[in-house]
């Protein structure tokens, strides 16, 4: 993301001028953009002419508009950002509170102006115009016949590729075919690899599989590398690693990010740094259940006797169109840090916000037990033990 203008004055209120380059910065936009904003952004306009004869004619015309904006859509695999709301600025085209629909695309600057800018949209912005903060892990996960390529970035995991090959079964005194099969897979596996994968930006490629499947296809993928010189995998050999997954599917990602192998390779990245953060969780509850907890109600109480070290925080609850709750959401990461904790905050798109959505989108660890939460939990009849999330799940 490009910043090609800032102004944002004492009383937190201004706007900013950002063009988005690549596909993460739509994602960013979609947080930083909320229902009340304005945006001002250029955009097509189908515009009717009225001739003399009493006839129309319509025809396209581009022109810039300022609209307050009532919805949001992200469709990621276009990787356009739609934002509906009314024209609150005169134009010679569209009155002033007619509806129109923006369409922000990559390499198009817009405008943002909110009422009020917080830490955290600040912070946004300041992170997607961070060129170091991009993918630096792809993995593949396979199986026989079925393989993704994925980039892992600090907010998404992303799915660049899928790999789909039928291959025979072997049978008595005949493996040919299956043979063939496999070679064919794998070969499409690799092209996939040297199509998707940045070497500049990469620091870690995974290969994942259950059984020997990685073993064959690492080996396969470097005897053809030898073979038809391919320099760009021989010159990144050292940053393959081979790991176990249970399946050739996107969900077996998860586990892949847990190993303590994978972790140590990946402990640089940010998308790392989410997925230890929830490991040290779980484990806690387990082990101190009374210095983790989750869901609104405890990590409130918990932020209120300074006891959290660290915050986990989904960023889909700061997408809530509740000001007040936004508010209040923004307001806890914020003392949370005065009083020297560390906040971490997941993207939803992610495979450990996905994980952290599961409990709430909140979570504490705390640097003192708080038995009185587990009590309070009791009091009112709620189920579960440390963490057993309050009855508003948001």
């Amino acid at each position: 993301m490009k910043l090609l203008g800032k102004y944002v004055d004492k009383g937190m209120q201004g706007n900013v001028t950002l063009m988005p380059e690549e596909s993460e910065d739509m994602w960013h936009a979609y947080n930083l953009i909320a229902e009340g904003d304005s945006v001002r952004s250029t955009t097509i306009r189908k515009v009717q002419n009225e001739t003399a004869t009493g006839s129309s004619t319509s025809n396209r015309v581009r022109t810039t508009l300022t609209i307050a904006v009532e919805s949001i859509d992200f469709d990621t695999q276009a990787c356009v950002l739609r934002l509906k709301g009314r024209n609150i600025e005169e134009n010679q085209y569209v009155k002033m509170g007619a509806y129109h629909t923006l369409d922000l695309e990559l390499n198009r600057k817009f405008e943002l102006r909110k009422p009020e800018w917080d830490t955290i949209a600040l912070e946004r912005i300041e992170m997607a115009c961070d060129p170091t903060q991009s993918a630096d892990v792809a993995a593949v996960v396979m199986q026989e016949g079925l393989a993704h390529v994925c980039l892992i970035t600090a907010s998404m995991t992303l799915v660049r590729s899928k790999i789909e090959v039928s291959i025979p079964r072997k049978r008595k005194g005949s493996v040919q075919q299956h043979e063939k099969g496999l070679a064919k897979f794998y070969e499409q596996v690799m092209q996939s690899i040297l199509r998707h994968v940045n070497f500049d930006v990469v620091k870690c490629v995974l290969i994942a599989s259950p059984g020997f499947v990685r073993d064959q296809f690492y080996d396969y993928m470097f005897q053809q590398a030898v073979k038809m010189d391919y320099k760009l995998l021989l010159d990144n050999k050292s940053k393959f690693m081979l790991v176990h997954a249970s399946s050739g599917f996107k969900h077996s990602l998860k586990e892949v990010l847990q190993d303590p192998a994978v972790l140590a390779k990946m402990s640089d990245t940010k998308a790392a740094g989410e997925v230890k953060a929830l490991e040290q969780f779980y484990m806690m509850l387990q082990c101190e259940p009374a210095k983790a907890f989750y869901g609104k109600k405890h990590v409130l109480q918990a932020a209120e006797s300074q006891a959290i070290e660290t915050l986990l925080i989904s960023d889909n609850l700061f997408r809530c169109q509740d000001v007040a709750l936004r508010k209040e959401y923004v307001n806890l990461v914020e003392s949370v840090r005065d009083a020297g904790g560390e906040v971490k905050i997941f993207s939803s798109m992610h495979i450990s916000g996905e994980q952290l959505a599961q409990l709430t989108g909140i979570a504490a660890l705390l640097r003192f037990p708080m038995p009185e939460l587990e009590d309070s939990d009791d009091d009112d009849d709620e189920d579960g033990a440390a963490g057993g999330a309050d009855s508003d799940s948001d």
